[in-house]
């Protein structure tokens, strides 16, 4: 690469710099396409020679076969950059029969550090003027022969010394194809839309997204990771990704190139053009245009125009061709759709998915058969804590799924059997098929960590499949907030904190960060940590809820009731304040099951009712129903229990935990320890699973409670001791819900039994220290210090 002064160009109010591909007019950028700018650096250097059409067809296009009509059309659109019209030609002249002139007084200025020399150099030497990334497509060595030779010599010499030019340009200045590899990644910027059509402005680029994602090759640059070095460069998170801010970010991400895309209209059809750059040293890589003869085709267009890159950047041809799903299928044939649904993915990347959600309900407004429109819809309601509503728009996605890319029929396929049927393994299996066929993906690694692993309490396998997410895409925050609560828990507390402070160290954010650390600080006895989270949370939707229902879950675990009704109120309005019903009746469904855990059976049947009042989610109505069960109102109970079997029939969690527990629960209540035992045995390979619903793991190890009830029930004590025990052993599952603690008071029992007084007056010492600033009117805890007295 040439390392010496820098040139620019000048002529009348315009400045041109080759190497940063710039065209300003009175120190303001002017919009122009990369074709374009290559046509006018050729004329410029050319002076006011004549440029035949072959000799500009055969630079702009060294090693392609185009038309006439496509030098034309550049001309056009450099003309209309320069503000050249029909009645005045300022900048270039057409000769017909020979080609084009550039007719203005072009100044060289050479900058070199910080001084600058007007150089006054005939228009013959910029003919020879070479400058790294333009020279490379566009320079031009002139067919100027000596022309004293005969006329009858002139064509044969002429003819020859084409031929010779043409393949000595082909050989010396071809472009080399870049090659991404495994650790490459490719981040898309904002089209320049000269066109004066906003529907173009955010729709080219997610539909070009779209379309390179169906590459198992290459990997984009994540919508979240944009934003939050948006924020590190002090840019507003609505920033357009111009040329230069994505080439910043692109070099602050560590990425290896930025895809730049451009549409002009040229009478009634549209220019599309990509040009790939290095974002290292600005270097162009790859570049590929189509024409569109209207607005309805340049969907199409612009869908050519990506498998052409995705070949120039080392895709092979099998996989170009195969995973080359048309983009008004893989997405939608409406613009405006398409622009609506590109709005909500950069608003959900910005402020949240609610405010994502009329976008891409507007998205489906436009395209009732916009399948990604649903899918996200779907995902944006349960990530709000509003999973029943999520599940109609997932259910749409998945009916239309045919209507996508690959990788999205995957991406629906799996959110789908876990959002809507609860088919925990058949989402598994999703996952896995997504991996095999696109290895180079993060997201199915994410999904199996935190979506689908921990409802079956394989946290080992969440946590390798969250560290195989950070090794394909080290700036994905997800990705070490579901390794935090894998780590969680395995009781691996250390390790976590370690991957927080990964997190931190690449300046990475997200919303589940306070809860996963409120858990480390709980479970380390870190009553300070706790609250910093919580004081943290303060105003944030969608977190704010989620602390509040932890500190109320926290103040039961020591027996303050009464500070956890507080704290549950406070987290139900928090949720309802931001229209997040269903996570509101989640928290009454907790709050109800908490009360009949400590023996107020008449408080519990109140808050359950109240939590079926404002929703029948699985999860709600599953809490409302134990909680029924444990008040002793069989009735409700099994009421609730038979609607969970009939709503949720290929349901893993509802299958292989919900049901069994309320069973085992109800068989106990009528006397029948046997049956609940029974009841329970087939739930041992999802007893450790927690749900993953909107607000976090409160139902874990609830069958295991249950079945050592059971035993408890039928005098068993030694298994009964090794129940209550399991749950003291997995602490980092069941983290601060009132079993834990609960579960002391169970092993005392269990050793009562066995005849073992000291280990049950041990166990007894452990409950009431844990509770020795409890609420002292709670029943629960006036029976265990009954029980403990006859002991002494």
């Amino acid at each position: 690469m040439a390392t010496g002064p820098k040139v620019l160009y000048e002529f009348g109010p315009f400045q041109v710099d080759p190497d940063k591909q710039v065209l300003l007019c009175e120190n303001q950028p002017v919009a122009i396409t990369p074709k374009a700018f290559e046509t006018l650096m050729i004329l410029v250097r050319h002076g006011r020679d004549v440029v035949s059409k072959d000799e500009l067809m055969q630079a702009l296009w060294p090693d392609a076969f185009v038309e006439e009509a496509n030098l034309s059309q550049n001309i056009f659109m450099l003309r209309k950059a320069l503000g050249d019209t029909p009645e005045a030609r300022r900048y270039i002249v057409t000769l017909p029969g020979r080609g084009y002139r550039f007719t203005a007084e072009v100044r060289t200025i050479t900058q070199d550090g910080n001084d600058l020399v007007v150089q006054s150099r005939s228009r013959s030497q910029l003919v020879v003027e070479q400058k790294d990334r333009v020279a490379s497509r566009s320079s031009i060595t002139p067919l100027r022969l000596y022309r004293g030779i005969r006329r009858k010599y002139w064509l044969a010499i002429g003819a020859a010394a084409a031929v010779l030019v043409a393949a000595s340009f082909f050989l010396l200045h071809r472009r080399r194809p870049l090659t991404l590899g495994a650790t490459d990644s490719l981040l898309v910027a904002d089209f320049t839309n000269t066109t004066g059509d906003p529907v173009f402005d955010g729709a080219l680029r997610q539909g070009l997204a779209v379309q390179l994602e169906q590459s198992p090759f290459l990997s984009l640059v994540s919508e979240d990771r944009i934003q939050q070095t948006l924020g590190l460069m002090g840019q507003p998170a609505d920033s357009r990704l111009t040329p230069g801010i994505a080439r910043e970010i692109c070099q602050r991400t560590g990425s290896t190139a930025v895809l730049e895309g451009a549409i002009a209209q040229i009478g009634s059809p549209y220019l599309m053009t990509l040009t790939v750059v290095s974002c290292v040293n600005g270097q162009l890589l790859a570049s590929s245009e189509a024409q569109a003869s209207d607005k309805s085709h340049v969907l199409d267009a612009l869908g050519k125009t990506a498998s052409e890159i995705r070949s120039k950047l080392g895709e092979s041809l099998i996989t170009v061709q195969k995973f080359a799903t048309p983009l008004e299928q893989a997405t939608t044939p409406s613009l405006e759709a398409l622009k609506a649904y590109s709005s909500g993915v950069r608003v959900q990347s910005t402020t949240g998915d609610s405010d994502a959600i009329p976008f891409f309900k507007h998205a489906i407004e436009l395209d009732p058969n916009f399948a990604l429109a649903y899918a996200e819809l779907g995902i944006a309601f349960t990530s709000i804590g509003e999973p029943s509503i999520g599940a109609g728009f997932t259910r749409k996605a998945y009916e239309l799924r045919n209507q996508t890319s690959e990788p999205e029929k995957y991406y629906i396929s799996a959110i789908f059997h876990k959002e809507v049927t609860g088919d925990l393994e058949k989402a598994e299996q999703s996952c896995k098929l997504w991996i095999q066929a696109y290895p180079r993906a993060e997201e199915p690694h994410i999904y199996l960590s935190g979506a689908i692993y921990p409802g079956i309490g394989q946290y080992e396998k969440a946590a390798e499949e969250a560290r195989d997410a950070i090794r394909l895409k080290p700036d994905s925050p997800t990705s070490y907030v579901f390794l935090m609560f894998g780590y969680i828990g395995l009781n691996r507390l250390d390790e976590a904190k370690a991957v927080y402070g990964q997190a931190l160290e690449r300046k990475l954010n997200n919303t589940f960060y306070p809860p996963a650390l409120y858990e480390i600080a709980f479970l380390q006895n870190d009553a300070a940590g706790m609250a910093t989270q919580v004081e943290r949370s303060t105003g944030q939707p969608g977190v704010e809820e989620v602390l509040l229902g932890l500190e109320a879950e926290t103040a039961a675990y020591s027996g303050k009731l009464k500070g956890a009704r507080e704290f549950s109120r406070r987290a139900m309005d928090s949720a309802e304040r931001t229209k997040e019903k269903e996570v509101a009746a989640t928290y009454f469904a907790l709050s109800g099951l908490r009360e009949v855990l400590f023996g107020n059976a008449g408080e519990a049947r109140r808050r359950a009712s109240l939590a079926m009042e404002r929703s029948a989610g699985r999860d709600v109505q599953y809490g409302a129903a134990l909680a029924f069960a444990y008040a002793g109102d069989d009735a409700r109970a099994q009421a609730l229990t038979g609607d969970l079997a009939k709503r949720f029939p290929e349901d893993t969690l509802v299958q292989f935990n919900y049901l069994p527990t309320l069973r085992a629960k109800l068989a106990v209540s009528r006397g029948n320890a046997s049956e609940a035992i029974e009841t329970l045995k087939n739930v041992t390979p999802y007893e450790l699973g927690q749900t993953t619903a909107s607000t976090y793991g409160w139902n874990a190890l609830y069958p295991v409670f249950v079945r050592g009830e059971a035993y408890l029930a039928a005098h068993q004590g030694g298994e009964a001791a090794a129940e209550f025990q399991k749950i003291l052993d997995h602490r980092g599952v069941v983290i601060n819900e009132p079993i834990g603690a609960l579960a002391h008071l169970g092993l005392a029992r269990a050793y009562g039994l066995q005849g073992d007084t000291a280990k049950a007056k041990t166990a007894y010492q452990d409950f009431l220290a844990l509770w020795k600033d409890a609420d002292p009117d709670i029943p629960i805890l006036k029976q265990a210090k009954a029980e403990f007295a006859k002991l002494l």
